[in-house]
């Protein structure tokens, strides 16, 4: 799989550790950034990873801030982006089984190392059902 990837400040470090979890297990990764824990603007990072999603150059994003929040935030004004903030795997998991979600949002702040990966791997391990899910998430875009 392809994945983009970008953080502000808050979650260069964990986005660091993700990177390399995915290249160890096969994975393309490309890094939009940032690129140190000096103080940055997430909506810089999180809108070349929704565009690259958006344009399917990747399979998937995953985005990290401090919360999570806020890049989230960002992403979704992309009118086909669908991300989710996830903080267990479960709800990654349903993220992708129930809203087709095509990108991860991680509360660096929040969760270990640890846990992030067991939510990346849940997240990329799950498939949208379809069915009455996908009825539901043709209905998220407006306009």
């Amino acid at each position: 799989m392809e994945i983009a990837i970008g953080s502000d400040h808050a979650g260069f470090a964990l986005k660091t550790k993700i990177i390399t979890f995915l290249e160890s297990n096969g994975h393309q990764v490309k890094d939009f950034g940032c690129d140190s824990e000096a103080s940055i603007d997430y909506p810089d990072y999180a809108h070349p990873v929704a565009s690259a999603v958006e344009l399917k150059n990747v399979d998937y994003g995953i985005l990290i801030c401090g919360s999570g929040n806020g890049i989230s935030m960002t992403a979704n004004k992309h009118q086909g982006i669908r991300c989710a903030l996830c903080w267990t795997p479960e709800i990654a998991s349903l993220a992708r089984q129930h809203n087709d979600a095509n990108i991860l949002s991680l509360p660096a702040r929040f969760i270990s190392e640890e846990l992030a990966i067991d939510i990346l791997h849940a997240f990329l391990s799950a498939e949208f059902e379809g069915g009455r899910h996908a009825t539901r998430v043709g209905k998220i875009a407006c306009g």
